[in-house]
């Protein structure tokens, strides 16, 4: 009897250990949790990398690798790292416990590649979450992303469309037309500079350059057709092919390059807004 009861005694006590071990390793791993939410709260994503990581390699039950695997994924984007970042966003859609945590993950990939301009990469994944049943009621939530991957990509126009879906009176979507109407189109550049040189640099702004393209060619022009006039074949042939042509070629392709380079301003001045003036939510 008292054999016995020694041994219950004895199990107890092992129970008891291994159950105080327990606790005492898990309030350990929500003490380090703690530690490297603090320093993600301050910004110090290297160093609440290191933290998330160890926490990670300690954490036997998985009971928080997730959160952690999800904040070192936001620690590298917001680092910049977005390679990084992706890597460990979908390491966080593994270990997610619900849909909500996948969709969380599945999303801050398409950020990533938003950011990175990996435009199709983007677009592909939100087709993916947009035939996904479990996030049907996320529609709109996948096409503000979607706007946002086009604007990115500089198809305003496509922005514009998707944004109107949401709300007519979206201000994305206006900021979208705003752009898409002020940009210059360099096909129409091109071809007006054919017709008559130095007007597609007049009509992206550039009136002195448009101005002496034109006085150029008229100058070399005259002075080409005057040579044949004159029976001065050879004149005419090395003025007009080594000048003039060479003055009217350069012509057009400074319009197709004026309007690009104007282009890339507007939008710069779009995505400067965007960044600094835009309240809603950005990738």
């Amino acid at each position: 009897m008292i054999s016995r009861l020694i041994k219950i005694i004895y199990i107890v006590t092992i129970i008891m250990i291994a159950v105080n071990s327990n606790l005492s390793a898990q309030d350990n791993l929500s003490r380090q949790l703690k530690y490297a939410d603090n320093l993600y709260d301050s910004e110090l994503f290297f160093d609440a990398v290191t933290e998330y990581k160890r926490l990670i390699y300690f954490d036997r039950y998985r009971e928080y690798t997730h959160e952690a695997n999800f904040k070192i994924g936001m620690s590298y984007k917001f680092a910049g790292k977005y390679d990084n970042a992706i890597s460990y966003f979908r390491k966080s859609e593994i270990s997610a416990r619900n849909d909500e945590e996948v969709y969380e993950s599945k999303i801050q990939i398409v950020r990533c590649n938003i950011l990175r301009r990996t435009t199709n990469n983007a677009q592909s994944l939100l087709d993916d979450l947009n035939a996904d049943n479990r996030f049907s009621s996320r529609s709109n939530d996948i096409n503000y992303w979607r706007g946002w991957a086009f604007m990115m990509a500089d198809d305003w126009q496509n922005a514009a469309a998707v944004f109107t879906k949401l709300d007519p009176e979206h201000p994305l979507k206006k900021l979208a037309n705003k752009v898409e109407n002020e940009k210059y189109s360099v096909t129409f550049a091109k071809v007006i500079s054919y017709i008559l040189p130095g007007s597609g640099q007049i009509y992206t702004g550039h009136y002195l350059s448009g101005i002496m393209s034109l006085g150029w060619n008229a100058l070399l022009g005259y002075l080409t057709i005057n040579a044949f006039v004159e029976d001065r074949v050879f004149d005419g042939l090395v003025i007009g092919n080594l000048l003039w042509l060479r003055f009217y070629r350069g012509n057009y392709e400074n319009a197709g390059k004026f309007a690009v380079n104007e282009n890339i301003k507007i939008a710069n001045d779009a995505y400067r807004f965007l960044k600094n003036n835009y309240a809603g939510d950005k990738p």
